[in-house]
C-alpha cells in the first residue's frame, strides 16, 4: 500500500523521494476511470501501477522496484540497521518505540515503518517515516565495502524484490550513483480528503500535480 517516487541527479548530487498518498484520486490508466492510486497495482500489477504514475505526475518511470517488505528486514540487518529520530513515542505490534533518537533492527524498522492508526497525521506521518529509513539506508551504502558486500545484499533482497534494472545497472547505480547524492531532498503532495459517493478520497489539483512534475524534473 506504499508507493514512492525517486528520482536521482548525479550531476547536481541531489535526489527527490516522495511518496504518493495510497488514496489519491487519479486515472487508473489501464482502467480506464478514476479510483484511488493503490487500486492501479491491485487491479493490473506492476504495468498498471508504473502507467497510473506516469499519468499522475506526467513524467516516464524508467525503473520499477517492487518490494516485499517482509524482506526489508534482512536487508536492514545486513547494512547494520538504521538510524532515525522518532517523531513522538508509541507501541505497535508489542514493541515499544521512544520519542527521539533511535537505532532499529530490521525488525523494529520494518513495525516503525508500517504504524499507521496511532499517527495523528496518519499515511502521511507513515510515509515520513518510511522516507526516514530509506534515506538512512542509501547514507549507510556509502559505507559497504564494495562488490562482494553490495552482492551480498542482492541476495538478501533478491527473494523479496521484483525490478526491471538489469544487474549491471544495480552495479552501476552502487559503483556510480552512491558517492555523487549528498542530500536526499523530499516533499509532501498536497491534497484535500473528500468523499465521494460514500468512499474516501485524497483529491490532489492541477496546480500541485504540476508542481510535482516540475520538481521531478
Amino acid at each position: 500500500d506504499t508507493m514512492m517516487v525517486a528520482a536521482v541527479n548525479p550531476n547536481t548530487g541531489k535526489a527527490l523521494l516522495f511518496n504518493i498518498p495510497r488514496d489519491t484520486r487519479t486515472r487508473l490508466v489501464k482502467r480506464g476511470y478514476d479510483d484511488k492510486i493503490n487500486h492501479a497495482y491491485a487491479y493490473d500489477g506492476i504495468a498498471g501501477a508504473v502507467a497510473t504514475v506516469e499519468h499522475f505526475i506526467d513524467v516516464p518511470i524508467d525503473y520499477y522496484v517492487q518490494v516485499n517488505m517482509e524482506g526489508f528486514e534482512s536487508v536492514v540487518d545486513l547494512m547494520g540497521g538504521v538510524d532515525v529520530v522518532n517523531p513522538f513515542a508509541f507501541d505497535y505490534e508489542g514493541r515499544s518505540f521512544a520519542e527521539g533518537p533511535l537505532h532499529l533492527d530490521g525488525e523494529m524498522a520494518l513495525k516503525y515503518s508500517r504504524m499507521r492508526f496511532e499517527d495523528p497525521r496518519g499515511d502521511f506521518g507513515r510515509n515520513e517515516r518510511q522516507r526516514q529509513v530509506l534515506r538512512d539506508l542509501f547514507r549507510r551504502t556509502g559505507s559497504i565495502g564494495g562488490i562482494a558486500s553490495f552482492q551480498d545484499v542482492l541476495r538478501a533482497a533478491s527473494e523479496h524484490v521484483r525490478t526491471n534494472l538489469t544487474f549491471q545497472q544495480m552495479q552501476s547505480l552502487f559503483l556510480n550513483y552512491r558517492t555523487r547524492i549528498a542530500a536526499i531532498d523530499s516533499t509532501e503532495v498536497q491534497g484535500q480528503g473528500a468523499r465521494i459517493g460514500g468512499i474516501y478520497y485524497y483529491q490532489v489539483g492541477d496546480a500541485e500535480r504540476e508542481r510535482l512534475h516540475d520538481a521531478v524534473k
